[in-house]
């Protein structure tokens, strides 16, 4: 479809009547001068929706809070986004909650969706209230810890589906992590390092995808990360159980063999070998995965520069993840421009159920820059990106009447 020469849109054949908004949200740009190079070229995308983020508010807010997370996301190209509960206080019934859904209100650029934590305190012992959350979440929970009580787990996922809701799982089994930083590989072996092996992360899927047979629970698995979590979810999906799954951008660029020794390379789970990372591709093109979220997890500089061994797990990753994707994974042929958008955009809101709401974000894929975490509108600046060339820049966010981002404003 396309609005005039120099404006095309795309992704709208999953957004039933999205046309006609896409038409006045184009009209829009158009009077604002938006549309000024000759070698631009422009289109126009359906918002995108990222289930997998961390804003760090309330409780954290010296990391990131609810405007600088959700400005980063507008810049990103994201309408929608997920909000995991690892906050103080953990969201684990209507008064916990309170807090953040206050902040939300009043800061929040974009359309930001909590989760309720499965556990109270997200300590695994006793479960959270869900159903007295369930009108106020978008599921439910303790990302950040693994749940490894399977008799919990499996109380969980029978109430969640009392409630019509999705336990979103983060999966490691502590035991088998053993304190362990990055990937139980080549580069800890060389490099003195303590391992995670990827089996704390595919025993507990295997254990939570039997529960959720059984339980007929809608359950999606949070950032996996090696091969055997892709051959698992896809034989369960032959099986009839009701499953999705994420990856995040840098499991699907990057593998162990691009660390280094700095505190932006580390993340759980941890970049895993090559095998595992084609893995991931493998599981994008034949629909395995489900969907692409960040796991956008900001911590403060003095928090990410103590090196691969003392450095906060987690990375930055809402800004850059279309310019990254659409550049080596797109413009190499790896997948198309409209599966790129079914992942970030399309998938997210039906698993999750988060309307189309007349929600466009414009872009320039000819514009061509080095990712510089010094531009960021997150509070966060540890990406293990940094420097690489990408195409494509956001010019404009648009929900509904509203502009929430303008790159000539930034």
């Amino acid at each position: 479809m396309q609005f005039r020469s120099d404006v095309e849109i795309f992704g709208l054949d999953q957004f039933p009547g999205a046309a006609p908004a896409a038409g006045r949200a184009a009209g829009r740009l158009a009077s604002l001068n938006l549309l000024s190079s000759d070698k631009a070229e422009y289109v126009l995308f359906p918002g995108f929706c990222d289930v997998h983020v961390h804003f760090r508010e309330p409780g954290f807010s010296y990391k990131e809070t609810i405007r600088t997370g959700s400005l980063a996301a507008a810049r990103g190209g994201c309408t929608a986004v997920c909000a995991m509960p690892n906050l103080d206080p953990v969201p684990d019934s209507p008064e916990t909650l309170r807090p953040q859904l206050d902040l939300i209100r009043r800061d929040a650029v974009i359309r930001v969706l909590p989760y309720g934590a499965i556990t109270r305190g997200e300590k695994g012992e006793y479960l959270a209230d869900m159903a007295a959350m369930a009108p106020f979440v978008c599921g439910f929970s303790d990302d950040g810890r693994g749940v490894q009580s399977e008799d919990m787990m499996r109380e969980a996922m029978k109430t969640a589906k009392s409630l019509g809701k999705i336990i979103a799982a983060h999966c490691e089994v502590n035991e088998l992590a053993g304190g362990g930083y990055i990937h139980d590989g080549a580069y800890a072996a060389a490099h003195g390092h303590k391992g995670i092996p990827a089996e704390s992360e595919w025993r507990q899927i295997e254990r939570d995808l039997r529960l959720a047979g059984e339980t007929g629970c809608a359950y999606h698995v949070c950032h996996i990360s090696c091969k055997e979590s892709v051959a698992l979810i896809r034989e369960a999906k032959r099986a009839g159980v009701d499953v999705t799954c994420e990856t995040a951008p840098h499991y699907l660029l990057l593998d162990e063999g691009d660390l280094r020794e700095e505190g932006r390379f580390r993340m759980n789970p941890p970049l895993r070998s090559k095998e595992d990372r084609e893995a991931l591709i493998e599981g994008l093109t034949d629909g395995t995965v489900d969907m692409i979220a960040t796991d956008h997890a900001p911590h403060s500089a003095a928090e990410k520069a103590k090196g691969l061994a003392g450095s906060a797990s987690g990375v930055v990753g809402v800004e850059i993840a279309f310019p990254l994707l659409y550049t080596y994974l797109v413009r190499r042929g790896v997948i198309t421009l409209e599966r790129l958008l079914e992942l970030m955009a399309a998938a997210p809101r039906r698993r999750f159920g988060i309307p189309f709401e007349d929600e466009f974000t414009l872009w320039d894929l000819r514009r061509s820059s080095a990712v510089d975490s010094g531009r960021f509108l997150s509070m966060g600046r540890a990406t293990p990106f940094e420097g690489w060339s990408v195409l494509g820049e956001c010019v404009a966010t648009v929900m509904g009447e509203r502009i929430v981002y303008r790159a000539d404003k930034q």
